[in-house]
């Protein structure tokens, strides 16, 4: 959920829509858009799809990612990341780490939230599918992320802090420390790789924690 002040200030960001419509998601924008589906009942008792597109590498004019809102695919508000978008009965809040989208929500004035449906033909949607087809390989390849993960934070971290300890300013007024890990080059690169991959695969199902996937290797702070 957002604070309050996040809220307050998310709002501030949403500016109205200009009528265009949504574009149908291609086969090659993987990783690089992100597209969530919502049904409602709009106040006359019809129903209403709500949208919510994202392009994750940012804009093409300012390199700012946003979350553009469609009604029945026709555009009603953008708002930059964390943004919280109005819809019928309630709002989308939604918001990003390094790595592909980690909120994706809606959220009724009571509290009360949902993911919204990832688009079938988007890797957030190719993954979902594969949870549902084969529910024992999903659990397997999550598990095998957060193993990853772990291991390059007990991994990794020690050689940061080292190396960190080293810089002159540091080591005067902390002294240096000496990490009890020390890998290769080599494996350190794939360490590295590994570790991408894992939360990538994690914000494909909208998965995040602020330890494991927050910044050690270039993600969120």
């Amino acid at each position: 959920m957002f604070s309050d002040r996040r809220r307050r200030r998310a709002a501030r960001r949403v500016r109205p829509g200009d009528g265009h419509a949504l574009k149908r998601y291609r086969w090659w924008q993987p990783l690089s858009r992100a597209l969530f589906h919502l049904d409602l009942v709009g106040d006359d008792g019809r129903p209403e799809r709500w949208s919510v597109d994202v392009r994750l590498w940012g804009d093409s004019d300012d390199g700012d990612v946003r979350a553009r809102l469609y009604r029945d695919g026709v555009h009603q508000a953008t708002s930059k990341l964390p943004a919280e978008l109005p819809v019928t009965g309630g709002t989308v809040q939604v918001d990003n780490s390094g790595y592909g989208l980690r909120r994706c929500h809606y959220v009724a004035p009571d509290g009360r939230e949902r993911q919204l449906t990832p688009d079938p033909a988007s890797a957030e949607g190719r993954r979902a599918r594969l949870e549902r087809d084969r529910p024992g390989l999903s659990r397997g390849i999550g598990v095998a992320t957060w193993v990853v993960l772990a291991l390059a934070l007990v991994l990794g971290v020690p050689q940061i802090v080292e190396q960190v300890s080293q810089i002159p300013p540091v080591a005067e007024h902390f002294g240096t420390f000496t990490s009890p890990v020390h890998l290769s080059a080599g494996l350190n690169v794939a360490l590295l790789v590994a570790t991408l991959v894992a939360s990538t695969e994690r914000a494909l199902r909208l998965r995040y924690h602020w330890l494991l996937d927050g910044g050690l290797f270039g993600g969120e702070d």
